[in-house]
């Protein structure tokens, strides 16, 4: 256990340190209204949430991951209440017709983003709860169904579609990992793709990216800019990339380098080997994180890392497939590197949990059978 945390630990802040680097120099030709420099100040406003976050980090690691059975509802009701301010005139902000974010003295805040570890905790603690009720339909995925909707459909109408794909895959990980029948699982995925088919078709912004992504060659002055120019970023870099601060795609030719498709900004200026070393590196806090879950001292540490494991491995997965075209665009930041203060404090705070499981996991025990040995990968089998 000691070799998963301290390969998770080098993991994470090798790629916040990237981060930091990365950002000021994808930043560092940017200016205000007024023509001034702004990639100083976004450096200074990452460091101070990266320090937010790392004293989240270190907390949470600190405290029993179990007390979070005793907070689950506090935090849930605060998040629900927080990702609903959104909406409210003069407390949220809306930007490029989305309103996702609270207005902050000098900055903002994104709710959503703390929606994504609240649920995670309320799967986790449900799913202990009724763990010999969740091979049932009603008990296993109706219930819990409403618990994430609430969460995720105050998400959606923001709107965040990226997001609440991202949390549909994370939470139906954890409901698989929990005893739920896949084929359960299977018959909510269709309606929950007929639905969101459906509102794609009646959102013409979020069609016309996907008809980008389908026909790229006719859409290269529009939608299909962004990732076009992304690739061609990656291209230039070759295996080692043009130089730190050197690269040419971060003057204007791709929208939102520092953040979504920062990736593009590592490619160019640090190579293939950078941007191996950063598929590597999530490639082995996957791996720790589910040895951590495999090795947790009950249901709820491993529901807690099996949901924060599938977070950071999902959105860095996601992001990495928008910048290479694998994906059509979502808008979901690049774990641990790219800009943006909420998203840092949320992930980092999911590490301290993670960190938390490991350290009360006992490596001589089997998970309990809490699990349903016929329908669990991790349940304990018998000897």
């Amino acid at each position: 256990m000691k070799v998963a945390v301290t390969t998770l630990g080098i993991c994470v802040t090798s790629l916040l340190a990237l981060g930091l680097v990365m950002l000021y120099s994808s930043s560092m030709v940017m200016v205000d209204k007024h023509h001034s420099p702004v990639g100083a100040k976004m450096l200074q406003m990452q460091l101070l949430w990266a320090a937010v976050g790392l004293v989240a980090c270190v907390v949470m690691s600190a405290l029993d991951y179990s007390i979070l059975r005793k907070l689950v509802w506090p935090i849930f009701i605060v998040t629900l209440v927080l990702a609903a301010l959104v909406f409210v005139p003069h407390v949220g902000a809306k930007i490029n017709g989305a309103r996702r974010w609270i207005k902050l003295p000098g900055a903002t805040f994104q709710p959503s983003e703390l929606i994504k570890i609240s649920v995670i905790i309320a799967v986790a603690w449900y799913a202990e709860r009724s763990h010999r009720k969740m091979h049932a339909f009603l008990r296993g995925l109706v219930v819990p169904g409403i618990i994430i909707g609430s969460a995720l459909g105050l998400v959606f109408i923001e709107p965040d579609r990226g997001t609440t794909i991202l949390m549909a895959g994370v939470t139906g990980t954890m409901l698989l990992m929990a005893g739920v029948r896949w084929w359960h699982l299977l018959l909510v995925a269709f309606a929950a793709v007929a639905l969101f088919s459906l509102s794609i078709l009646h959102d013409p912004m979020r069609l016309n990216r996907i008809m980008a992504y389908l026909h790229p060659e006719a859409h290269l002055g529009g939608a299909a800019l962004q990732a076009d120019e992304a690739k061609k970023a990656i291209g230039a870099g070759g295996l080692t990339g043009v130089g730190l601060g050197n690269g040419l795609q971060k003057n204007g030719f791709v929208p939102e380098i520092q953040s979504d498709f920062i990736f593009a900004n590592i490619g160019e200026e640090l190579g293939l080997i950078a941007t191996f070393s950063v598929v590597t590196a999530f490639f082995l806090i996957a791996c720790c994180g589910f040895r951590i879950a495999r090795l947790a001292h009950d249901q709820f540490g491993c529901l807690l890392a099996v949901g924060v494991t599938s977070l950071i491995s999902y959105q860095a997965l996601i992001n990495m497939g928008v910048v290479t075209s694998l994906l059509p665009n979502k808008g979901l930041a690049l774990p641990f590197i790219s800009a943006g203060g909420s998203s840092l404090v949320a992930m980092l705070t999911g590490v301290g949990i993670l960190i938390s499981v490991a350290r009360r996991a006992d490596p001589l025990k089997k998970i309990t059978d809490d699990f349903a040995p016929d329908t669990n990968p991790f349940a304990a089998k018998a000897t």
